[in-house]
């Protein structure tokens, strides 16, 4: 086999790479985004993207994008993915989540079963400019913010602190030697110190107000209070995270039927392989034979020792389920798998990888099998992944697959329910943890030269969300004019 040749520039090479590329595009060129003249009816773009999904649950999709524009956004990828297409970039190559808006993060379990906080969703994922991830990230904090009816400063204060954070950690990556990167990670007790010194910092400037004015006074009291909820909802969050277990899927999933557990039905959100038959044309015992025989070329995708473990359970039932907003009407299922008995369950998630929205606009992936691609770009992201990650080809070999564990201590902020403090928290953590996801595969030393050490990066990228985030609002409101003309079908509230 022949071997790829890997350089090994010197610091100063990689500083000088840095440098050359703000010559070429200076950080402030981000900023005065304005739509391409051709751009595309980007109703157009979702109904492409439709013409590949299963029809019975486009309309469910829609009806999920519709709830406001900030669901719109978690469904337009696609979209975003053209609009970035010729937009400003320097040059800097990372893996990219290709699709890193701020409700991607959070947090899961590491195989040392310590709870950590990262980007979750790689379905896009692709070698790209990394300013590709910074601005979808950053343009989810301004939609976000809207969404939730913060004030305009309250607005730019979040936004801003998403990319300051980004550009902050990626100079303290520059500074570390390459393993330290590598084990870099933020784990749940971290996430709470954070939380809790943020906290007491506001509640000791609360208290050194007593004597000023009432307003001022008032405002930093109101300010800390939100801080405290905050925190206990981040507790509450981290608490109910460890209960999402397989064991816990099962009672929520599961049902006692002659001494053995079966997946509910719950059309159109679950439907068993018992009930699949009619929607691919074939008998139920065809439909759980096909996930069998997926499973085992699965299997073979893991390391040794995981597919040992893996060995130890067999399937019990299988069935369809949809999740998230912009993967519903890709084909999606879960697998009950049953160890020593009834009561030792592992629910394990099959989802179909599609092409990556990015790759109508970048070099396509180096991996053929859309499901490899989405593994190998998780696996170099994140700082510890399931144990479970593998990947497959289905019954009809042009479409691919990824499987991971369904539920293993998995949780996720409430965007929706944030006041500006916790919002902005949120968005200094999200910045931190895609700066670390980017320095693991790119150069940080020259992202970071790039980036500079002043705020005209930081400037730029908000400028660039406020009017990212205004498009986002305009073509939402296409969107909803197209289901009302019966353009697009939407069922809505499943």
């Amino acid at each position: 086999m022949p071997q790829t040749r890997v350089d090994h520039p010197s610091l100063d090479e990689r500083t000088a790479r840095g440098l050359a590329a703000r010559d070429l595009t200076p950080a402030s060129s981000h900023s005065g985004w304005r739509p391409a003249t051709d751009r595309p009816d980007p109703v157009a773009l979702l109904e492409a993207q439709n013409l590949t999904r299963e029809p019975d649950l486009v309309p469910v999709r829609h009806g999920r994008m519709m709830v406001s524009p900030f669901t719109f956004y978690r469904g337009a990828a696609k979209i975003m993915a053209a609009d970035l297409d010729g937009t400003p970039t320097a040059g800097l190559v990372v893996q990219l989540c290709g699709d890193a808006h701020l409700s991607n993060f959070g947090v899961f379990a590491s195989p040392e079963r310590r709870l950590l906080f990262d980007l979750n969703d790689f379905d896009e994922t692709l070698p790209g400019p990394f300013e590709f991830d910074v601005k979808r990230m950053v343009a989810s904090f301004t939609i976000a913010a809207r969404n939730n009816g913060f004030s305009k400063a309250d607005t730019r204060l979040a936004t801003m602190a998403a990319v300051t954070a980004y550009r902050e950690a990626m100079a303290e990556f520059a500074g570390m030697r390459t393993m330290d990167i590598w084990y870099a990670h933020l784990d749940e007790d971290e996430l709470m110190r954070g939380i809790r010194a943020t906290v007491t910092g506001m509640e000791d400037e609360a208290k050194t107000k007593k004597g000023g004015r009432a307003e001022s006074k008032g405002k930093v009291e109101k300010e800390a209070k939100a801080a405290r909820r905050a925190e206990r909802r981040a507790e509450k969050t981290r608490e109910k995270a460890r209960t999402r277990d397989s064991l816990q899927a099962l009672s929520k999933l599961g049902e006692l039927v002659d001494g053995q557990y079966r997946i509910v039905s719950q059309p159109p959100i679950i439907i068993p392989e018992r009930d699949l038959g009619a929607t691919y044309d074939m008998s139920a015992d065809e439909v759980g034979q096909t996930v069998r025989d997926q499973l085992r070329a699965y299997r073979r995708t893991l390391q040794d020792d995981r597919r040992k473990l893996l060995e130890r359970f067999r399937v019990v039932d299988t069935a369809r389920k949809v999740v998230g907003v912009g993967s519903v009407g890709t084909r999606a299922f879960i697998a009950l798998l049953q160890g020593r008995d009834a009561g030792d369950p592992l629910f394990l998630q099959v989802k179909e990888a599609t092409a990556s929205v990015l790759e109508d606009h970048l070099p396509k992936s180096r991996y053929r099998q859309h499901g490899e691609r989405v593994v190998q770009g998780q696996r170099m992201m994140q700082a510890a992944s399931d144990i479970f990650l593998g990947w497959t080809r289905g019954r009809d070999v042009n479409r691919n697959f990824y499987w991971r564990q369904l539920r293993d201590m998995k949780g996720s902020a409430v965007v929706e329910e944030m006041a500006p403090f916790g919002l902005t928290y949120y968005a200094r953590v999200c910045g931190w943890t895609l700066a670390r996801a980017h320095a693991r595969s790119g150069d940080p030393i020259a992202i970071s030269t790039y980036l500079g050490d002043d705020d005209t990066f930081d400037r730029a990228i908000t400028d660039f969300s406020q009017r990212y985030a205004d498009q986002n609002e305009q073509d939402y409101g296409e969107f909803v004019e197209a289901v009302r003309s019966g353009r697009l079908q939407a069922v809505e509230g499943v």
